[in-house]
């Protein structure tokens, strides 16, 4: 069966390359649960075998991170934050740098992700009424939102997965690759500021219907943004500043953080005023699918003792516990097939991982993903959502400021964990 998951693995892995197959309309969930079933079909992982592939504690934190932010958005938070973000002073240099700062912080505690798609929309809308270009301010959001999320164990699912596999230390993660996060917010904002799309200040044409659909969405932002900013129901927002206050606890004290998690979730679905629907309304079911489905794929090339040693011997051969060739590797791959499928193959297939190692890891797969569009989800829900406004955000209006971004970032980080080694 070595060549059956040989080629399961290659085919999974292009596909998440490309997000497709090409000839059909799938996607990179649907990919990674075909290339499972495939290999459980055919026997060549056995069902014990998957499950003990599947890691159940990222995928309890994971769902335990995102049925928080229903409960947060549930209390009106994001829209509320989104309104105060768009109605900052300093000018458009305030408004910038209060879009990173924020997204920054957020996404340290509630995920990339979801701060990127709660927060897009809102801002669009406030940025066009003060007569701005509103592309910079959403690749800042989203760059800023995978920066920032670098800081904690609960800032993507990729830092997840590593914590999970080397037990590290919430305080320790954040004392490590708290100092290259920062830095690299400080480098979304330089290299932004100085950009000729920043400095241009203008509003283009957001849509390919012209002048009047422009204008339409214009009427329709600066009517949005001029409205009071919704009110947070305070008993659900309190909730969820204590269930995060919690979760960051479990991190921080408690081993066996998936079950303690799990309780959260629990908690948080006992309420007067939500249902059940709408506690887990916003989970991303998609997501949890993909891991699974990837876990599968890896888990059987790390099971088959044959195919396993020549992808470890290939990893050594390219000396990837160097942390140059780390940064590297995740620069490539995180813009390839992604930095949570890439991290997920190296944990399942490397060399062995020192704690050092592991926040390298972190730091680079997190950064790399500001490089291109496709190198983060974050990013793609991002230009989704500006497209969805209006706002019109093409792979090279991304590339010109995520490319330095990148570079700059990711070089200052490679000289910190080089200089903490």
């Amino acid at each position: 069966m070595n060549w059956l998951i040989a080629v399961v693995f290659i085919g999974v892995y292009i596909g998440m390359a490309l997000g497709r197959w090409p000839g059909l309309a799938i996607n990179r969930t649907g990919i990674a649960v075909i290339g499972a079933v495939t290999l459980l079909l055919s026997g060549a992982i056995t069902g014990d075998g998957a499950l003990g592939a599947i890691d159940f504690a990222t995928l309890s934190v994971l769902l335990t991170l995102m049925v928080l932010s229903s409960q947060y958005a549930a209390s009106g938070f994001f829209d509320w934050i989104g309104h105060r973000i768009t109605h900052l002073g300093g000018g458009p240099r305030g408004l910038l740098a209060g879009v990173i700062a924020v997204c920054g912080v957020l996404s340290a505690v509630m995920t990339n992700d979801v701060v990127v798609w709660a927060v897009t929309p809102i801002l669009i809308s406030g940025v066009l009424a003060r007569g701005l270009d509103p592309k910079p301010f959403v690749i800042a959001a989203a760059c800023a939102a995978n920066a920032g999320s670098a800081a904690t164990l609960i800032g993507n699912p990729q830092n997840l997965m590593i914590a999970e596999f080397g037990h590290l230390d919430f305080a320790g993660f954040l004392l490590v690759c708290g100092v290259p996060a920062i830095i690299a917010l400080g480098v979304v904002y330089g290299v932004i500021v100085k950009s000729p799309m920043m400095r241009a200040g203008v509003v283009t044409n957001m849509a390919q219907g012209g002048a009047a659909a422009s204008a339409s969405i214009s009427a329709s932002a600066l009517t949005s943004a001029s409205e009071p900013a919704s009110t947070i129901d305070k008993p659900i927002l309190i909730k969820a500043l204590i269930a995060t206050v919690a979760v960051i606890g479990i991190f921080i004290f408690v081993e066996d953080r998936a079950l303690w998690s799990l309780l959260v979730v629990a908690v948080l679905l006992l309420s007067r005023r939500l249902t059940t629907d709408q506690v887990l309304g916003r989970v991303d079911w998609h997501l949890l699918a993909l891991f699974v489905g990837l876990f599968i794929v890896t888990g059987a090339m790390s099971q088959d003792e044959v195919l396993a040693k020549l992808f470890h011997d290939v990893l050594v051969s390219v000396q990837i516990n160097h942390p140059a060739v780390l940064a590297g590797v995740s620069l490539l791959g995180s813009n390839t097939i992604g930095n949570v499928p890439l991290v997920m193959m190296l944990l399942s297939l490397g060399p062995e991982w020192s704690e050092t190692l592991l926040h390298g890891l972190a730091v680079f797969s997190t950064l790399s993903g500001n490089f291109l569009i496709v190198g983060s989800v974050a990013n793609i829900i991002a230009v989704e959502q500006a497209h969805k406004a209006g706002t019109v955000i093409s792979f090279a209006d991304y590339a010109r400021l995520g490319i330095p971004i990148t570079v700059i970032s990711l070089g200052l980080a490679l000289g910190w964990m080089t200089l903490i080694s």
